[in-house]
């Protein structure tokens, strides 16, 4: 009985984790190239100007990314300091995202442009905050992607990122980093804007 367990083990870790790999490259993209490109051009408008082009890019892709590796059902542990277990992840906020991506191209439209990105930068402002307040004013950033709100969840993803905890304090925090206690006593590098 202790080999057939074994066996199935072992079996388990070399065929179900690429078979579970393989699965997840095979499904299909959270976003469509057409919501990337407008991602892109959101991130023109909400995040800091100091980014530039190539930082804005790595602000999408790992905004995309978590919705890659979202996992319905996920152990969510618990809080820091809390001793009870919070609820498993529930559905992917990107399913929600899909009317608010028609509500941009719609405004987008409305103002005689193909697409949002076609928009003026000055238009894109006017259609998001728009959108950050109607029908319901978005009044706090989520910690996480909800899908209540797209902008509000893409200008938090970065917001609550350590490059932007580093970029406003003008040092190298490394908040998610967690520094050792050997060097706790120094201060912070100053940022060198990654």
């Amino acid at each position: 009985m202790l080999r057939r367990t074994l066996l199935q083990s072992v079996a388990a870790f070399f065929v179900v984790r690429p078979a579970r790999a393989l699965a997840r490259m095979l499904q299909a993209p959270p976003f469509s190239a057409r919501e990337v490109e407008t991602l892109g051009a959101i991130s023109e408008v909400v995040l800091p100007s100091d980014l530039g082009a190539a930082g804005r890019r790595r602000v999408v892709d790992a905004f995309v990314a978590w919705f890659v590796n979202y996992r319905q059902g996920a152990d969510m542990g618990h809080g820091y300091g809390a001793s009870t277990l919070r609820q498993p992840s529930g559905p992917s906020p990107v399913l929600r995202y899909p009317p608010q991506f028609a509500a941009i191209d719609a405004a987008a439209r409305e103002r005689g442009a193909a697409t949002f990105a076609a928009l003026s930068l000055q238009a894109r402002r006017e259609v998001i905050e728009h959108l950050l307040n109607d029908p319901q004013p978005v009044n706090r950033l989520p910690n996480q992607p909800t899908g209540a709100n797209l902008i509000a969840d893409f200008t938090a993803s970065y917001f609550t990122s350590e490059d932007a905890w580093d970029r406003c304090y003008r040092v190298e925090i490394r908040r998610d980093s967690c520094r050792t206690l050997d060097d706790s006593s120094r201060q912070p590098r100053p940022f060198g804007g990654r």
